[in-house]
C-alpha cells in the first residue's frame, strides 16, 4: 500500500472514532492556517537550502553542508513522534532507504523534540536514517516553516496527553509545517513537498524520482 493510502485510511479512522467535534475543529484550524501561513516565504523549489548542524538520535551531530560533499540529501521536517501521520511517513521513508542510499543520498528527519524523544522515534519505528533534534525550531524557522498552535489545539493535545512543552523542551507550542526537501549537492532544492494540512506528505515515489533526476557527480 502507498503512503497516500495509509494516510487517508488513518484520517478516515480518526473521523470515525475521534471525540465529538474534534475532526471539525482540526479541519477548521487547518483552513485558518492555510489562510495565514506565508507559504511564499518558506524555502521552495530552486532555493538554496539553509545549512544546519543538529544533534542526532544516534549520537554526534550532522551538518548538512558536510553531508552534501558526498551526495544529495532528503531533509524532512516532521511534527514529532506523538503524531501518527508523522510515524506513517517515517516508516514509509524507511522502506525506501535502500533506494535513497543507492542514489548516494542521505535521509534526515528533523523535529523539535528533545534528543531523547528523537531516540524514541527512531527506535519505535526501527529507523536506520538520521533522526535529528531541532529544539526551539531554530532550523525550521530558517526554512520558514514555523507556526504557533492555536489555543484550541493546545487544549486538544493536552487532553490526549501530548503536552508539547514537555516533549519539545520549550513553552512556545510552536511546530514546523511538515515539509520534505530533496537537496542537490549544490544545496539547491530539487523537489519540495510542503502542506499546511499535516495529513499530506511527499510521496516516496516523488522523492526517488527527484533523486534520479539529479545530475551525477
Amino acid at each position: 500500500m502507498s503512503l497516500d493510502h495509509d494516510l487517508a485510511a488513518f484520517k478516515a479512522e480518526f473521523a470515525r472514532t475521534a471525540p465529538a467535534g474534534r475532526p471539525a475543529l482540526y479541519e477548521a484550524k487547518i483552513e485558518e492556517l492555510r489562510a495565514s501561513f506565508a507559504v511564499d516565504e518558506a524555502i521552495g523549489m530552486g532555493d538554496e537550502a539553509p545549512d544546519f548542524t543538529l544533534p542526532s538520535a544516534a549520537g554526534g551531530v550532522v551538518t548538512l553542508s558536510e553531508l552534501l560533499r558526498s551526495g544529495p540529501a532528503v531533509v524532512t521536517f516532521y511534527r514529532g513522534g506523538w503524531c501518527p501521520y508523522c510515524n506513517l511517513q517515517l516508516r514509509a521513508y524507511q522502506a525506501i532507504q535502500p533506494q535513497i542510499a543507492a542514489h548516494g543520498a542521505r535521509l534526515l528527519a528533523i523535529s523539535p523534540q528533545r534528543p531523547d524523544g528523537s531516540l524514541d522515534v527512531a527506535e519505535k519505528n526501527a529507523l536506520t536514517f538520521d533522526v535529528l533534534s531541532d529544539v526551539g525550531n531554530h532550523v525550521a524557522r530558517r526554512y520558514g516553516l514555523v507556526f504557533s498552535l492555536a489555543t484550541e489545539l493546545r487544549d486538544a493535545l493536552r487532553s490526549n496527553g501530548k503536552f508539547l512543552p514537555e516533549l519539545n523542551g520549550d513553552d512556545s507550542w510552536e511546530l514546523p509545517v511538515p515539509a520534505t526537501y530533496v537537496v542537490g549537492r549544490n544545496r539547491r532544492v530539487a523537489a519540495v513537498g510542503l502542506d499546511v494540512d499535516y495529513r499530506n506528505r511527499l510521496s516516496p515515489e516523488t522523492i526517488l524520482a527527484a533523486l534520479h533526476a539529479l545530475p551525477r557527480a
